[in-house]
């Protein structure tokens, strides 16, 4: 074989087998390329998360007194007997709760904005981080009730009892407490 035939094709051979020597290994070293290469194979599936009404979430909270995180925006449950209901989370914003038994429900940070909870009995209730602003919360029963870190801001508390309640760290910008009973002796901890 003539000797700079050979050569030249040593030296080819030699170069395209570096390159075919690093680009696999270069491949092999880039993680997007082992994480696609180990996606792929996995079917990935839309997943769609069950949307109740607000009928069926208000079905609920009645037969079983518990909805937590539910949407319950604009229901009317004047008068209704939710004692020691679990409404944690729940959307009550412009809810109509007027003269409603509330005792010892749990609306940790609840949205209760624009509610109506007038003369409502929220005794013994934890309101605990709860959204009441510019709720109407007139001659209700607060006893008891802890309010800690809630926002009662430019809420209608008039003529409201509350005695023992907990407003440690609350919110009472604007808020009306005209006549409200039990406001001298509220907790603040």
């Amino acid at each position: 074989m003539n000797r700079p035939n050979y050569k030249k094709l040593t030296s080819w051979i030699l170069t395209a087998a570096f390159l075919v020597f690093t680009t696999v290994f270069s491949l092999l070293d880039q993680p997007s390329a082992i994480a696609q290469s180990q996606i792929s194979s996995v079917p990935i599936a839309p997943v769609a998360l069950p949307v109740e009404s607000i009928t069926a979430n208000v079905r609920r909270l009645l037969e079983t007194k518990e909805c937590i995180g539910c949407n319950l925006s604009g229901v009317s449950l004047e008068g209704a007997n939710l004692q020691a209901a679990n409404l944690e989370g729940a959307n009550l914003q412009k809810a109509k709760l007027e003269k409603a038994n509330l005792q010892g429900i749990n609306l940790k940070s609840a949205n209760l904005q624009g509610a109506d909870l007038g003369k409502a009995n929220i005794a013994d209730a934890n309101l605990q981080l709860a959204n009441l602003f510019d709720a109407d919360l007139e001659k209700a029963n607060l006893q008891g009730v802890n309010l800690q870190g809630a926002n009662l801001q430019k809420a209608d508390l008039q003529k409201t009892n509350l005695t023992n309640a907990n407003i440690e760290e609350a919110n009472l910008q604007g808020a009306d407490f005209e006549d409200a009973i039990g406001f001298s002796g509220l907790m603040t901890r």
